[in-house]
Parts: structure tokens; C-alpha cells; sequence
């Protein structure tokens, strides 16, 4: 009898600690690298706040562009705004449907309708010196140290157990 109630609590104590390793419950930022046979996962842990930014140098100005996004609907990405300084190749010089083009600080704003929700989207990692950063939370993650240089990552927003943590690499 007694050994029967050990084995029924180990096995109850197992199947909690599966759930505990293998539930996803930390949400998170994730980079998946495109076009890879067995592609790591390099993640991010969100906390409260939604808010987030990319700026990166432009190849051709050699200006930066400030792009802001904010976390929305458990794990969609709504795109807020772009800045920039210069008109030319490669950057919007009007507006299109849903979206708004002013001038503020003498930089150049493209405002996105509140309905521009996403779910991922694909950020290619040029090999130029050139800067690429997330920024959230007042913190900079140097996405060119972090990733490699010359391929492309799926970025979306999920939830990762901690199981899937230990197998990626979480980025500093």
C-alpha cells in the first residue's frame, strides 16, 4: 500500500513537472533563421511593456530610420510609425492608403493606421557595418552581433516553454 501511494505522487510530481517544462508561458521575441534545415531560435523575454523599436543606418543615406511597433492582441504586432531623414531610394515620399506622411523636427514621419496588425514579419541581416538594433525597454540589442550576418530571420511574437528556452539562445 505504501509503496503504491509513492508511485502515484512521483507520478503526479513528474506530470507537474512536465507541464512546468514544457508549457509555453514566457512570452517572447523571436528570431528564426529562414532557409535553415534545423534553424535556432534567439529570443527576447517580454515583459509588461508593448512598445518597441528598430533603428537601423541606411545603406544609402547613411541616416537612421527609427521604425515603431507595439504589441497587440496577445501576439500580433501593430506597426505605429516610421522616421527618417532623407526622401530618396529607398524610402517612402508619400503616403499611401491608411497612412500619413508629416514633417516633425525636420525629419520625415510615416504614422500607420491602427489597423496595420501583423503577425511576423522577415528582417534580412545585411553584412555591411552599418547599425540594426532592437531597442526595448531602454535596452539595445545589437541584432548584428546577435544573428548572422548575410541571412534572414522570421521575426513574430510568442510564447516559449521553458524547454524551447533551453534549446535557444537567449539574447543579451
Amino acid at each position: 500500500m505504501r509503496c503504491r501511494k509513492l508511485i502515484i505522487v512521483f507520478a503526479l510530481l513528474s506530470f507537474c513537472l512536465c507541464i512546468f517544462v514544457f508549457l509555453p508561458l514566457q512570452k517572447v521575441f523571436t528570431f528564426t533563421e529562414t532557409r535553415a534545415e534545423h534553424p535556432n531560435v534567439h529570443y527576447i523575454p517580454i515583459s509588461a511593456e508593448q512598445k518597441f523599436q528598430i533603428r537601423y543606418t541606411h545603406s544609402i543615406h547613411k541616416s537612421d530610420v527609427w521604425e515603431s511597433y507595439q504589441t497587440v492582441q496577445g501576439n500580433r504586432i501593430q506597426m505605429l510609425e516610421m522616421e527618417y531623414e532623407d526622401l530618396a531610394i529607398g524610402m517612402p515620399g508619400y503616403a499611401e492608403e491608411n497612412q500619413t506622411l508629416i514633417q516633425r523636427d525636420g525629419k520625415y514621419v510615416l504614422q500607420f493606421d491602427k489597423n496595420k496588425i501583423i503577425d511576423d514579419f522577415t528582417i534580412y541581416i545585411g553584412d555591411l557595418d552599418l547599425d540594426l538594433v532592437l531597442i526595448y525597454e531602454d535596452v539595445e540589442y545589437d541584432l548584428k552581433k546577435d544573428l548572422g550576418r548575410g541571412k534572414s530571420y522570421l521575426f513574430k511574437i510568442r510564447r516559449l516553454s521553458l524547454y524551447e528556452q533551453w534549446k535557444g539562445v537567449r539574447m543579451k
